[in-house]
């Protein structure tokens, strides 16, 4: 992985800046909860051999939220997000059930972020960072109970890239689960609502969880695509 933090301006975004703002005061309007924060957006790169390379701006979320509900309507930028593979001792994978607050509510995929300024280390947008800060947020699980592979898995779906890094727990799927929903219980307002296991294809819900994540599941449940 070779992520950079390469600011520029966005075009398309100053260009909509009245229609983002208007979809924005709709949005808040109906889900609070929202922040607009900063986020990466990632407007070049893609796979060298066997890196990953890529350059990221920075937005604010509104930008960014107009532009996925808008149909990615500017080609040339992507969301590049890095996901938590989370797999038990037992081999099967542990999803979570995104909360009605956030804004991929019921969708079901795992613990995963769009990378924020505070991935920003040396110039470089650390996934690897992002990957373990989303899963400590998301689950509760740290370096203390999991396992980070060295390698990644690069799914590319229409403008989303998905950068999946395999991590490996030492407890059986059943248990896990319950760990991580003992400390949502502990949250005032947890990300996840729920946590599902796939053991195989027979659990992928494609109408619950968006395309890259089927596919990963597929490849690593039955060796297709």
């Amino acid at each position: 992985m070779d992520c950079r933090f390469e600011p520029r301006p966005w075009p398309w975004a100053e260009a909509e800046r009245e229609r983002i703002d208007a979809h924005w005061a709709t949005v808040a309007a109906s889900n609070p909860a929202l922040y607009d924060g900063r986020v990466l957006v990632l407007h070049s790169g893609g796979i060298e051999g066997d890196t990953f390379r890529a350059a990221y701006l920075e937005t604010r979320f509104s930008r960014f939220l107009a532009w996925r509900d808008f149909g990615f309507p500017d080609k040339s930028m992507r969301n590049g997000f890095a996901m938590a593979a989370l797999r038990s001792a037992d081999g099967a994978f542990l999803l979570g059930v995104m909360g009605p607050h956030t804004a991929n509510a019921g969708k079901v995929y795992f613990p995963a972020g769009t990378p924020d300024p505070s991935d920003i280390v040396d110039g470089k947008v650390d996934l690897a960072g992002s990957v373990a800060r989303e899963l400590k947020e998301e689950t509760g699980l740290t370096g203390e109970h999991v396992a980070f592979a060295d390698d990644w898995t690069v799914v590319s779906h229409g403008q989303r890239i998905a950068l999946m890094r395999r991590v490996q727990s030492g407890e059986p799927a059943e248990a896990l689960r319950t760990r991580i929903l003992d400390f949502l219980e502990r949250e005032a307002q947890p990300e996840l609502s729920d946590i599902r296991i796939v053991r195989s294809a027979a659990d992928v819900d494609e109408r619950a969880m968006p395309p890259f994540m089927a596919a990963y599941l597929r490849r690593e449940l039955m060796g297709v695509a």
